[in-house]
């Protein structure tokens, strides 16, 4: 039975389809199958055949986002970036270039009606009706007029700019004709034929009146529609507005049937209804507005959080002596403080830049990646001799990585000012959230530290403060990092990462802990990470997710905060990437409710009131907050222009690998393959990143002999240096990028493409112990056992900076 064929692809308009059957790539086990697939209004869908067309359809692609890209002779991928990406593949050559034909001049056609939808206002496809299913399908029905017309309109610009260009290149052909003056004869066809190409040019222009003409006819209708529009808008606004009132009584009321909230403060405490002296902020209606409703959390032990009584907006400091008493300062003054720390937040005359930093690095290259051509090459080797090509990296360190933690520092700097530890809580937990907003774009891979590689990133004199970081063992992989600020805080975190790969997915756990430490105060807040998932490893587009619960403690005064991050779930009716949070006392009262996105910003509210509510999903009872209005806390920057083909980079990231005099010889910005794999030349890089690594092993065997020779007996120690060339082969495990060895991407989950045999685990998930003797020390920090964590951790030392002044770096190894 032949195929049909596809009609031969024309100029789309508003209702042409182009419809054929293609090969689509299945899996592995079935290859490519056969589909029937139609492209219309800017939609590519598919079906398994013609019959399925009126009731099931496989997938569909909005052409207006999508990539078209040709593989070679008959294979082309059509992917909207995300989820979807369709390998298809034509019968011919031919075929193939007239469905690329079809699906380009379809994208463009959908690209304009999306532009011209959005300049005439897209709230009026995003405003529902509000006057029943009449007003409905009258709306749609102008959307669809519209939309038309403004194709059609489209359509006959182009008509008119191929008619001038054909009607002139005609005249042109013509005059030079006549020019020839052949004889007679001739001349007078010539004539003819010009005389017909006036004609040719009169029509042209004719429809182009007409086509003035319907223009402006469109443009008035469109005008007394759009006003239409904007009515029914200002109306279902209004109506909206009302019923917004009615449900919050409503909830009021019921809440207050069930019994789910506590008492009113008036029927409560009746001393405090009638003390004098109350000062409102304005009258009920506008409190209400003030008012906000948080989605309840989906656990069986979250909490639901509802207004406050509009009695706490207008009370003063003398109404509620008692409440502040628990409570810590009120909404004024946190607003006041607020105030006051993004004042004294900004730079003094004497802390303006020293330097400017660049904005820019050069462009990503587009090379294409054949994983088949690594992995044949790999062929008989050893697991452990695999090199991975520099292409899954981004020219970073991990221990640049960890430095971006720092990028919103001022959350920090504000969390010194704070006299309430409760207050201090809400701007700490923000800077937890916030140093994973870098990871949502980072799909590539950070360079894996070498031993003895160190970080500074030194912002005393525009930011107030310094950052060091060191690798400071390599089995198990860890790095450690201090920083401190003139406005009074330290910051110190030792990472070590562990990983599991469960076949779609590649799960990352950080263990280590992070602390910081305020020196007015003396307040030690600890946490840990939570887990960072990498999605599609083998087949697809990658996309990253943060899930998992953190505390975040304050060990002098017992407070916590605790962070749940929401996992992605395709069926949750919730933002994606959530966070939640409430901040509790050593007591466990709750103070204030922490919400938002771990890439886009972060709220807090101050809690009033809490009881316990209804049951939840599971016959938990969940508790109520009472809150003031949410205020932002913490919202993430901008990405810089032109950073999607800058690896996505921040701000603050582009200037990470900026050369700078008076580093350390092991600094990160010195590393000759990160350097040229900045530079574009990435063949380069990769050979560097060969020969660093095949020194690092040879450093290592070195060490190893040494630590041997050290503790063994001279007997043993001949036997030793008798069996090391026989052991050489097996003890080269620990290339820097090596899969036994790999230290995961980033501790907070950057974009890492990691494999799933780039991490050795032990038991409990935890990094196995290297077999060989481990006799590296530290030349920046010293591990200690921390008394108010209870924890053992690296930290620093001393001795960096003021080496960096004297620049005397003759303890540094040479490690590159």
């Amino acid at each position: 039975m032949s195929e049909p064929k596809p009609p031969t692809p024309t100029t789309p308009t508003a209702g042409d389809t182009y419809k054929g059957w293609l090969f689509k790539w299945t899996n592995y086990i079935k290859g490519y199958q056969r589909r029937w697939f139609v492209l219309s209004n800017g939609l590519l869908s598919y079906y398994r055949s013609q019959a399925e067309m009126g009731h099931t359809c496989r997938g569909t692609i909005n052409l207006a986002t999508a990539n078209i890209a040709v593989e070679d002779s008959c294979n082309f991928v059509v992917s909207n970036g995300g989820a979807q990406t369709y390998h298809l593949k034509a019968s011919s050559e031919v075929e193939r270039q007239r469905w690329i034909t079809a699906l380009e001049l379809a994208k463009a056609k959908a690209v304009r009606m999306q532009d011209e939808s959005d300049d005439s206002g897209d709230e009026f496809c995003v405003v529902a009706p509000v006057s029943g299913q009449g007003a409905g399908s009258h709306n749609s029905e102008i959307q669809s007029t519209l939309r038309t017309l403004s194709s059609k309109v489209e359509d006959l610009t182009t008509c008119n700019d191929l008619i001038v260009k054909h009607g002139s290149a005609l005249q042109r052909s013509l005059s030079e004709l006549e020019a020839l003056r052949v004889g007679a004869e001739m001349g007078e066809k010539i004539r003819q034929v010009t005389e017909r190409a006036t004609l040719f040019r009169i029509t042209s222009n004719a429809m182009i009146n007409a086509c003035r003409d319907f223009l402006s006819i469109a443009q008035m209708h469109s005008k007394r529609w759009q006003k239409a529009l904007q009515t029914e808008r200002d109306q279902r606004i209004r109506l909206e507005e009302t019923l917004e009132q009615l449900a919050k009584q409503h909830n009021h009321l019921e809440r207050a049937f069930r019994g789910a909230t506590v008492l009113p403060p008036s029927l409560s405490n009746p001393n405090l209804s009638i003390k004098s002296g109350v000062s409102g902020k304005g009258d009920a209606s506008d409190e209400d507005d003030d008012n906000e409703f948080f989605d309840a959390m989906e656990d069986p032990t979250g909490f639901i959080t509802v207004p406050a009584d509009p009695k706490y907006h207008r009370r003063s400091g003398s109404n509620v002596s008692g409440i502040s008493s628990e409570m810590g300062t009120d909404d004024t003054s946190f607003d006041e403080l607020s105030l006051a720390s993004n004042s004294e937040s900004l730079p003094p005359l004497e802390l303006e830049p020293v330097r400017q930093r660049r904005t820019r690095i050069p462009d990503k290259p587009n090379y294409y990646l054949n994983l088949w051509s690594i992995m044949k090459n790999c062929i008989g080797k050893e697991l452990s001799k695999i090199p991975m090509p520099v292409n899954f990296n981004e020219p970073l360190s991990m221990l640049q990585r960890l430095s971006e933690d720092l990028e919103y520092y001022e959350l920090l700097d504000k969390a010194a000012k704070c006299h309430n530890s409760l207050e201090q809580m809400c701007y700490v937990a923000a800077f937890t959230v916030s140093s994973y907003s870098t990871t949502v774009h980072r799909t590539g891979k950070p360079f894996n530290p070498l031993l003895g590689e160190t970080f500074e990133l030194d912002r005393i004199r525009e930011s107030g403060y310094r950052s060091l970081c060191e690798q400071v063992s390599h089995h198990p992989p860890a790095a450690a990092h201090h920083a401190f600020s003139e406005k009074g805080w330290t910051l110190r975190q030792e990472i070590t990462l562990a990983s599991k790969f469960r076949g779609k997915y590649l799960s990352i756990m950080p263990l280590g802990s992070i602390q910081c430490i305020f020196d007015k105060s003396n307040h030690q807040y600890s946490w840990k990470k939570v887990t960072t998932t990498v999605h599609n490893i083998i087949v697809g587009k990658l996309w990253i997710d943060q899930s998992g619960e953190i505390d975040v403690v304050n060990h002098k005064t017992g407070d916590r905060c605790h962070l749940k991050f929401a996992p992605y779930s395709y069926f949750s009716r919730d933002v994606p990437r959530k966070v939640t949070g409430v901040v509790t006392d050593k007591d466990g009262k709750a103070h204030y409710v922490l919400s938002g996105t771990w890439d886009e910003k972060m709220e807090f509210s101050r809690i009033m009131q809490s009881s316990k509510g209804e049951n939840g999903t599971e016959g938990k009872q969940r508790t109520v907050y009472q809150t003031l209005k949410p205020k932002e806390i913490w919202r993430k920057n901008p990405l810089p222009d032109g950073a999607e083909n800058m690896y996505y980079f921040s701000s603050l990231a582009l200037t990470l690998n900026e050369p700078e005099e008076g580093v350390a010889p092991t600094d990160s910005r010195r590393r000759p393959d990160q350097r040229l794999m900045e530079e574009g030349r990435w063949d380069e890089a990769n050979a560097e990143k060969q020969r660093l690594e095949e020194k690092q092993r040879s450093t290592r065997r070195e060490r190893e002999k040494d630590a041997v020779k050290a503790a063994a007996t001279p007997e043993e120690a001949d036997a030793h240096e008798a069996g090391t060339t026989a052991s050489e082969v097996s003890d080269e495990t620990d290339a820097e990028d090596s899969p036994p060895h790999t230290p995961v991407a980033s501790p907070y989950g950057p974009s890492v493409p990691l494999y799933p045999m780039e991490v050795k685990e032990g038991p409990y998930g935890a990094p196995a112990k290297s077999a060989h003797p481990e006799n590296y020390q530290a030349l920046w920090f010293e591990k200690i056992n921390d008394s108010a964590s209870g924890e053992t951790l690296h930290v620093y030392k001393g001795g960096y900076w003021e080496a960096k002044e004297q620049g005397g770096w003759e303890m540094c190894p040479d490690i590159f």
